[in-house]
């Protein structure tokens, strides 16, 4: 099997997920309890926050492109950033190192196109959802993403995501306003809802809506354990 390198802690919570999945899905694939070569460093999220807050973005690619780095030294034949807001400084990070990093967004577009449907709403954190850097990758796959533009939306979101679920907090009235958010898209004309960070799919399950919903943490997992074993992603 190849080796991956999995850029955790941001947060540590849905790295968890991560690791959760690959291991799995490889565990299933064998039919016994053989384990995948997985390394995982992991970021220290609250400097990371420091840094976004200070709109630091380069701070945070240099912190990721020691990390991805070690990753390479270690013997990481793949690697992936665990969250969606971190593809910000994707191509800085990649420009920089020798190994190849298995973008979030192209495994989120291929899931979508699986199911055929051509207009997906996207949630995520502030940075993800008024920047480009997730959206318009799956967008260049032929697919119309749109996502909130109410500036006071936005900020409940991010808040939710950064006051609550990074601390594995979920609340009853917080996930029934993201409810109702995701609900108003599909009376909008949404066929599926991309939960773009990968703290949300500790909140909204299967179930809790009437439309597909892209589990970016698991669909990119999910990748990363079909890279191991060398089968197409």
């Amino acid at each position: 099997m190849k080796s991956l390198g999995l850029l955790g802690g941001t947060s540590w919570h849905s790295t968890i997920e991560y690791y959760r999945y690959i291991n799995q899905y490889v565990n299933e694939f064998h039919g016994d309890n053989t384990n995948p070569p997985v390394i995982v460093y992991t970021l220290n999220q609250s400097r990371i926050h420091h840094f976004q807050r200070e709109s630091n973005w380069e701070g945070i690619a240099e912190l990721m492109i020691k990390a991805a780095r070690n990753l390479e030294k270690a013997g990481a034949e793949m690697l992936m950033f665990c969250a969606n807001t971190p593809h910000k400084v994707y191509n800085t990070v990649q420009d920089r190192i020798d190994t190849p990093i298995l973008h979030i967004s192209d495994t989120i577009a291929a899931a979508i196109q699986a199911e055929n449907l051509n207009k997906v709403c996207f949630l995520g954190t502030k940075y993800s959802m008024t920047g480009d850097f997730v959206t318009q990758r799956i967008m260049d796959h032929g697919i119309d993403v749109v996502v909130p533009s109410d500036e006071n939306t936005i900020e409940s979101l991010h808040r939710i995501i950064q006051e609550e679920l990074t601390y594995g907090l979920i609340n009853p009235r917080s996930k029934g306003y993201v409810i109702k958010l995701i609900n108003s898209f599909i009376e909008d004309g949404a066929e599926g809802v991309i939960l773009g960070c990968t703290e949300f799919p500790l909140m909204i399950k299967d179930g809790d809506i009437e439309i597909p919903i892209f589990n970016t943490t698991k669909i990119h997992a999910l990748a990363g354990a079909k890279f191991t074993l060398d089968q197409n992603h």
